[in-house]
């Protein structure tokens, strides 16, 4: 006796189909659609503004009065806004730019003493020095998000500062899906090797799924912290992550191309770093690694695709405009 009906030419077409997108959606990496809601990383718990009110601007007066104090808020940046120096942001913020084509050139943001900061979907660029495009000094819980960095090579390379600096003890940072292109001195983690007293134990910072395009060095660079490098695409680099002054970095599941040195734990400073790498593809880069560290577990989930599905994530979903 049949227990079930006849199967119909419908219901198998159905049922092959569910099970075409069943199986695609486990085959995928978890990360490649570039969406994330909230960071991975260090910097899990990082809200900003949450659900606070939008407020839109388009003149940096307006900004700068949208962006003081402590209050929860999201501030939504509508225009390229021209800076000079920059514009300090307060605690428990939300900066989004609207569209593809908004955000700041000239000067940049800092975030100082603050905690619970989001920046996202911005263009910064050509932040002229003593300028970062984006400084975090002191402050904690900072997601720094689909944002696209730049200058040019045209100058020297202290024409420009950095386009993306983090120290003065900071701690839990995420940096996820940004580009940085065009510039000498991508991203300093810890200014100074005389600055252990503040920094030790901190500069805890995840960076993921960021695509480093023409950078000359500093992808990143990182005194005395605990560095988790993942999944990210680099190209045209002399000196890629470097690893100094006792610091810890997980290199994983990273692609350089043209690069010459993609890790190092030496040189620059008087102590060297430690770095533990794996999964990467280093296309000829070599690697200097002076001390193999014990960072090998951070301690927050996380999924890395692997090396050979990063350039097309990273390329497709990375930098302003991509959310």
């Amino acid at each position: 006796m049949r227990t079930r009906p006849p199967r119909t030419r419908t219901r198998r077409l159905a049922l092959a189909t569910a099970t075409l997108a069943a199986t695609t959606a486990l085959t995928l990496p978890s990360s490649a659609s570039a969406a994330d809601t909230s960071p991975v990383g260090f910097g899990a718990g990082t809200t900003g503004g949450g659900g606070a009110t939008a407020v839109t601007v388009s003149t940096l007066d307006a900004f700068k009065a949208a962006v003081t104090g402590d209050t929860a808020k999201v501030v939504r940046v509508n225009g390229p806004i021209m800076l000079s120096g920059q514009v300090d942001i307060g605690s428990n913020t939300t900066v989004l730019g609207v569209g593809s084509a908004s955000g700041f050139t000239g000067g940049g943001l800092r975030l100082k003493k603050v905690t619970n900061v989001v920046v996202r979907n911005l263009n910064i660029s050509k932040p002229l020095k003593p300028a970062d495009g984006i400084t975090v000094q002191a402050s904690t819980k900072v997601w720094i998000d689909h944002n696209s960095f730049s200058s040019d090579r045209d100058h020297g390379k202290d024409y420009y500062d950095g386009l993306l600096d983090i120290n003065h003890g900071s701690d839990y940072v995420t940096v996820s899906w940004n580009t940085f292109k065009d510039h000498y001195k991508g991203s300093l983690v810890g200014h100074s090797d005389n600055n252990a007293s503040e920094d030790t134990g901190h500069l805890r910072v995840t960076y993921h799924h960021n695509w480093f395009d023409n950078v000359n060095s500093r992808i990143p660079s990182l005194r005395f912290g605990t560095g988790h490098f993942y999944d990210n695409y680099v190209v045209g680099a002399d000196t890629a992550v470097h690893s100094r002054m006792g610091a810890q970095m997980l290199v994983e599941n990273n692609v350089f191309r043209t690069t010459t040195v993609a890790v190092k734990t030496n040189r620059d400073s008087d102590v060297d770093g430690y770095a533990n790498l794996r999964g990467n593809d280093l296309g000829g880069a070599a690697t200097e690694i002076s001390q193999v560290g014990t960072f090998t577990a951070p301690p927050y989930s996380y999924t890395a695709e692997p090396a050979s599905s990063v350039v097309a994530s990273v390329t497709s979903g990375a930098g302003a405009g991509k959310l």
